[in-house]
């Protein structure tokens, strides 16, 4: 039996999150947005004040955090700007390959350096020519001794330009598909480069960039689980980073909800204000119930990893119905706030912006239901090419 009855410190910790959205996030969101800065005096208080690294284990200096502990946290920052709130959480889907694949001394030597230092990491799959399908992927690892030597370009990666650690997905066996692939714990030096910064349509105070490695020698310790079994760690990280994604995606999709509705009840037309026209009350329902259940699912499939169960399939709903919904509430919070909500001067469009986003990263909507179908109608089945990205 799951309790979604939050404990007097869940309450706390969600408190502390939304009180550091309302006064550090907040009042800075829309003016990132507008330049597309990188936000590093905002991370630098998330730091210091315990809200970067969630994840990290009290063994390395971390809070250790539960994974439902987390969708709390990323629901209340990214309710502030899930840009920011992107910048702030990147460490998480770079840490987790590390947790479920590293030994314990490279854990320890990854998680000491997040919890020690103001140090961020990034997560690298994406590809030019593998996106979903991570089979088409180019870059290679080869062993040479006892090292690898990698090559290729990642994109779309977040954090990319400042980012101080990889964990870098890469083939070892170019002729085996997805089942050539492995994980590796890539330190920054000179021959990794950044060779593009994303211009993007939302999220912009998050960096996206091109990440190249060029002949990047890598330790053998560094290899991440076993060699060419990368895809099925990529596929346990995302099982484990969606649930944050969908809390993420509840959080804009809540900004949106309570702009909207604050706005319904000033805006007056035909001599009364607009929440009190029948077509505005059911779009205000619809929203409601909209975020409610995004909340809900978030959290299910959070407490299943918290159980030590499988989520594979409760991650996948949570992630595809909270970003459909951020898409959907947002675009219903612009249509509130008619030709104002067109206008740059109120809030409502960078939400409805920033959440188109959410359908596409850490694995489409589309993927999501192929692993939803897959899940239902191959139950035992484990592993398949679907993957995502980030």
């Amino acid at each position: 039996m799951i309790d979604f009855t939050l404990t007097d410190e869940q309450k706390n910790l969600r408190e502390m999150a939304h009180d550091f959205a309302e006064k550090e996030i907040r009042p800075v969101a829309w003016e990132y947005d507008k330049d597309g800065t990188w936000p590093q005096d905002v991370i630098d208080k998330a730091w210091e004040v315990g809200l970067m690294n969630t994840h990290a284990p009290e063994e390395f200096g971390g809070p250790g955090l539960s994974f439902m502990d987390g969708t709390l946290v990323e629901e209340e920052l990214s309710w502030g700007c899930s840009g920011i709130a992107t910048s702030i959480g990147a460490n998480g889907l770079a840490a987790a390959p590390v947790a479920l694949g590293g030994s314990h001394e490279v854990q320890k030597e990854y998680f000491t350096s997040l919890t020690e230092r103001k140090t961020l990491a990034s997560f690298c799959l994406t590809e030019p020519d593998a996106g979903s399908d991570v089979s088409g992927m180019r870059t290679r690892a080869v062993k040479n001794g006892d090292k690898y030597v990698i090559n290729g370009s990642k994109c779309f990666i977040t954090n990319g330009t400042y980012a101080d650690w990889y964990t870098v997905y890469a083939k070892t066996d170019p002729d085996a598909g997805h089942r050539g692939i492995s994980a590796f714990l890539v330190r920054r030096d000179d021959t990794v480069t950044v060779d593009k910064k994303e211009d993007k349509m939302g999220q912009r105070a998050s960096n996206t960039a091109t990440i190249t490695f060029n002949d990047t020698e890598v330790d053998a310790r560094y290899l991440l689980g076993e060699e060419n079994k990368g895809f099925k760690l990529a596929m346990m990280t995302l099982d484990r980073t969606r649930p944050g994604v969908a809390a993420m995606a509840t959080g804009i999709a809540r900004a949106a909800f309570e702009f909207a509705t604050e706005y319904s009840k000033e805006r007056v037309q035909f001599g009364v204000p607009i929440a009190m026209h029948q077509a505005i009350q059911f779009m205000i329902a619809d929203m409601a119930t909209k975020v409610h259940l995004s909340r809900l699912a978030a959290w299910n499939s959070a407490v299943l990893l918290d159980q030590g169960k499988r989520n594979t399939i409760e991650s996948s709903h949570a992630k595809r119905f909270a970003a459909d919904t951020a898409m959907e509430v947002t675009t219903d919070a612009v249509q509130v706030y008619g030709g104002y909500g067109f206008i740059k001067d109120y809030p409502v469009e960078k939400l409805m912006r920033d959440a188109k986003i959410m359908q596409l990263y850490e694995g489409t909507s589309q993927i999501q239901r192929l692993v939803i179908a897959r899940e239902t109608l191959l139950p035992r089945r484990v592993e398949a090419p679907a993957a995502a990205t980030a």
